[in-house]
């Protein structure tokens, strides 16, 4: 059986990815350079050939790669996106149902509950790497991805310490800082940072176009740098925007709300002071804001998970178990 087993040290357990997109690939490849034993599944056999080619263990055959996960007691990663979730959770069911399992996947609400549908929750420690590119695919994966990046650790109030401490060592393994946050209040502080984002690139990216070959020709950083992200593939956008509609969909209302008041001070009084003055104020927050390591809590402990939500809500970060 594959049961979750506390070992000495973490780095001891092998890793088994399902997925080797821009996420999946650099976790696979960050993993190797942290020395730790790591095979990766992918759908299409393109990605299989050229991860084989660079030296890298990975294979196209999903019951196999589990198979040898329920063997290895491997730590599963699914990096797939969320329309392909189930698939690959009643593979999992099926192969390597009794393995530790977490996730790069950015919303956690409706990841959790997939989990819990297949029976799988107990097993379970959700992850979301605040890390990517405009780029995807193996092609875009790099080992260096995730430093200094943050990198959110599902803390519910049943999380197993053993599976959560396998999923936050993995991280720091990875280069990455550890966030501990509860799975709603990870998807309604993602849906303003990272969703909403993607929409507003999306719409600054129109009204350039609109404004014909002139305005595209004269565009520069702002309009660079705004856009950035509507460089994402549509398909993967709308993944992780449409499965996080309900956070989603008070922050682009309260968004719009903010752009109406904007444009009655302009109309009214050619003004565009109140936007700015407090647009500036909350990017010197954001810019100036001060995080702080965890170092007294340890995962087992009684009220652990809810200590750890607690200070992941107040900046704090874990560096190291």
């Amino acid at each position: 059986m594959c049961q979750p087993v506390l070992v000495s040290d973490q780095r001891e357990t092998s890793v088994c990815v399902l997925g080797l997109g821009l996420i999946g690939g650099s976790v696979v490849r960050a993993a190797a350079d942290a020395g730790r034993t790591v095979w990766g599944y992918n759908r299409s056999s393109s990605a299989v050939v050229d991860a084989t080619a660079e030296g890298f263990d990975a294979a196209d055959d999903l019951p196999a790669v589990l198979q040898r996960a329920q063997r290895e007691h491997a730590l599963i990663v699914i990096a797939v996106p969320m329309p392909a979730v189930d698939s690959v959770l009643t593979a999992i069911t099926e192969h390597a149902p009794d393995c530790a399992l977490t996730d790069v996947v950015s919303v956690k609400a409706e990841m959790l509950s997939a989990v819990e549908r297949h029976g799988l929750a107990a097993r379970y420690v959700g992850g979301h790497p605040m890390a990517g590119t405009s780029e995807s695919g193996w092609a875009a994966s790099t080992a260096d991805l995730f430093h200094d990046a943050v990198w959110v650790v599902g803390t519910e109030a049943d999380a197993d310490p053993i599976v959560w401490s396998q999923v936050a060592q993995l991280a720091l393994d990875c280069g990455s800082v550890v966030i501990p946050a509860e799975s709603v209040e990870h998807d309604r502080a993602v849906a303003r940072i990272s969703h909403l984002p993607h929409l507003l690139a999306e719409a600054l990216a129109l009204s350039g176009a609109a404004g014909g070959d002139l305005a595209l020709t004269l565009a520069a950083g702002s309009f660079r740098d705004g856009t950035r992200v509507a460089g994402t593939a549509p398909d993967l956008v709308r993944a992780m925007c449409e499965a996080n509609s309900t956070a989603l969909l008070i922050a682009l209302d309260e968004t719009v709300e903010v752009l109406k008041a904007a444009r009655m001070a302009l109309a009214a009084a050619a003004s565009t002071a109140d936007l700015v003055t407090a647009g500036h104020a909350a990017h010197t927050r954001y810019t100036h804001r001060q995080r702080w390591d965890i170092t007294d809590i340890t995962p087992g402990d009684d009220g652990w998970q809810d200590a750890l939500r607690k200070a992941g809500r107040r900046g704090g970060a874990l560096r190291a178990l």
